[in-house]
């Protein structure tokens, strides 16, 4: 029925209603969003139940129910620390400026005596009038995602509509996979479940062992941290391991956040240096052992893509965007692949040259 170029047309499409219709629905695709990531992220305990004889609608339920419980005592447990330690932060912010700068601005007077007395003046007023409005803009952007972050969701949705998306989801992955099975054509069949086979590797690889690293630097860098005696230490663990599902991005606000407040409070070499090796422990744990046993090089996904992927579907859409940012990476990665190994077939990558070429 479809030639070559109609059904080059007829997916062209068909992705851009699907990409125009996510744009348009984003203000309320977050709790269906999420809903789908726990799905995914759980289905291979359900279809483990299963395969034991439970039935699929109770192996969803118990799973799901399971999953709820592990995250209502770990909000139970952490949640009051996190806020009495992020509270405390944000009004410690200016103090920790101005302690800063009382360390660093007799090193710049120092340096600033090859200057003449006016331009010295200038300088130390410019410096001072910029640390002044940084740490009230710091503290007033910390101030305003703690405070109204949970204004941009809507949270009575997020407690209704995600678990009951989760559950059906579960129950009824084999039938929705079945369904999308049955759209593929059949010309291209092969292909395309190759394909799909990889896309789930690749996201599934990411997605499940990415979580569970965070997990681990969370639980490393809060406990060394707050042996090590930094201030605010567990909350500070517990921001980098959830950032570090971004890659670098953990890593570095540790390393900054973490020397900052122990070059503050302690100012002596040993003391930080503890920090330091804490800091490196989380680092090698992290770079050797558990990205490599949890995430590995299968997955396939370079972390400059991710981390490109993930800015811009904050940019565009949102923290609904941030959530569909590594799928929609995992399938771009995929095709890309499988377009070069076409091309690499072609006539295109391997045509011999002309016989009268010299």
């Amino acid at each position: 029925m479809f030639r070559q170029g109609s059904q080059t047309r007829f997916w062209l499409i068909a992705f851009i209603l699907i990409g125009a219709a996510l744009w348009l629905l984003k203000p309320m695709l977050l709790p269906f969003l999420i809903g789908m990531a726990v799905a995914y992220f759980l289905n291979p305990v359900v279809d483990t139940l299963t395969h034991k004889g439970v039935a699929r609608w109770l192996g969803a339920l118990l799973v799901l129910s399971g999953f709820a419980l592990v995250i209502t005592l770990l909000l139970l447990l952490i949640a009051p620390l996190l806020e009495g330690q992020i509270g405390e932060l944000i009004k410690a912010v200016p103090d920790y400026i101005e302690k800063i700068r009382q360390h660093i601005i007799p090193w710049f007077e120092n340096w600033l005596t090859r200057f003449s007395p006016d331009d010295v003046e200038k300088i130390r007023d410019a410096a001072g009038q910029y640390a002044g409005d940084a740490a009230g803009l710091a503290g007033n952007a910390i101030r305003n995602v703690i405070t109204s972050g949970f204004a941009l969701i809507d949270v009575l949705a997020l407690l209704i509509i995600t678990p009951v998306v989760a559950f059906y989801m579960m129950r009824d992955w084999p039938a929705v996979t079945r369904a999308i099975d049955e759209l593929i054509p059949r010309r291209h069949y092969d292909v395309v479940r190759a394909e799909l086979a990889e896309i789930d590797a690749s996201l599934s690889g990411f997605v499940r062992g990415q979580a569970l690293v965070c997990l681990a630097l969370g639980a490393i860098y809060s406990i060394g941290l707050s042996i090590a005696g930094v201030p605010y230490g567990a909350a500070i663990g517990v921001t980098a391991g959830f950032l570090s599902f971004i890659p670098y991005v953990g890593t570095i606000f540790a390393w900054v956040i973490s020397l900052i407040l122990a070059f503050v409070q302690f100012g002596t070499v040993g003391r930080i240096g503890g920090v330091v090796a804490v800091l490196l422990v989380g680092h090698i744990m992290e770079s050797y052992v558990l990205t490599p046993r949890l995430v590995g090089k299968r997955v396939g996904l370079h972390p400059v893509w991710i981390l490109f992927a993930l800015i811009a579907g904050g940019q565009l859409m949102g923290f609904a965007g941030v959530i569909i940012a590594v799928p929609l990476a995992a399938v771009l990665g995929v095709l890309t692949r499988f377009a070069l190994r076409q091309y690499r077939q072609s006539a295109i990558y391997d045509e011999p040259p002309p016989a009268n070429t010299p």
